[in-house]
């Protein structure tokens, strides 16, 4: 069956047409940012290989965080690995540098839908079982914030340093980077790739990694944003 894929970036749509490839980088068919030099030339590549489309890591350094239109499935693109393009909507977010980037893949005959279950409010739903405490989801929201304001649209952001993200919330920085530590080390507990450099080494990006997983795993919201005018409220060290 002939199909084609469609990708939305910054508020532009690029076709795909069946048997066509679309690279995606620094220089590539479609150039998200032709100034980020932290950003691969040609990092991820949309492919047709017989009747499947594929996404592939052409990248060397580079990962990237998969999900589909609901954050209820989420994947890590690591280099060299490739994903099926399966669903209606696949979400895209990897980060080079201080930014982080963001686009939607649409397919126009999908391989599978989802279908919602009587207890499954679409779009509410958090990957996993992850319990954070009052503070800890505090520090998620302010590291979050700057994607969750334009959320529903794709293109770019800057994660806070822990500097701008400890003084959004009013704490010493010390507090903010233990808390930091712990969230991770939670997550990567949990199975969350990406928030380790290596054995009992924390990645030196994590926070973009945490947002990333936050974000489209609608672990944080903006529905939760509030709170974060309200962080003085939250007494527990």
């Amino acid at each position: 069956m002939a199909s084609t894929i469609s990708v939305e970036f910054c508020g532009e749509w690029f076709r795909v047409a069946e048997g066509e490839e679309m690279t995606i980088g620094r220089e590539a068919d479609l150039s998200v940012d032709d100034e980020n030099p932290f950003l691969h030339r040609r990092f991820l590549s949309i492919v047709q290989v017989e009747s499947m489309w594929w996404l592939v890591n052409i990248g060397s350094r580079l990962s990237a965080t998969i999900t589909d239109g609901s954050g209820s499935m989420q994947a890590w693109l690591a280099p060299g690995a490739r994903i099926p393009l399966v669903f209606d909507e696949t979400r895209v977010v990897f980060t080079a540098g201080p930014t982080t980037y963001d686009l939607s893949i649409h397919a126009e005959s999908p391989e599978f839908e989802r279908t919602a279950g009587p207890d499954d409010p679409a779009g509410e739903t958090t990957v996993g079982s992850v319990q954070l405490t009052p503070s800890q989801k505090l520090l998620v929201l302010a590291l979050s914030e700057p994607m969750l304001t334009r959320e529903g649209s794709s293109g770019m952001s800057s994660v806070p340093t822990s500097a701008q993200a400890s003084k959004r919330l009013g704490w010493q920085l010390t507090k903010f980077n233990r808390k930091l530590d712990n969230v991770c080390d939670k997550l990567d507990r949990l199975g969350v790739r990406g928030l380790r450099g290596g054995p009992g080494k924390l990645a030196s990006n994590r926070r973009a990694r945490l947002v990333e997983h936050a974000v489209f795993s609608r672990l944080v919201t903006t529905d939760d944003l509030p709170l974060l005018d309200r962080s003085h409220e939250v007494d527990e060290d």
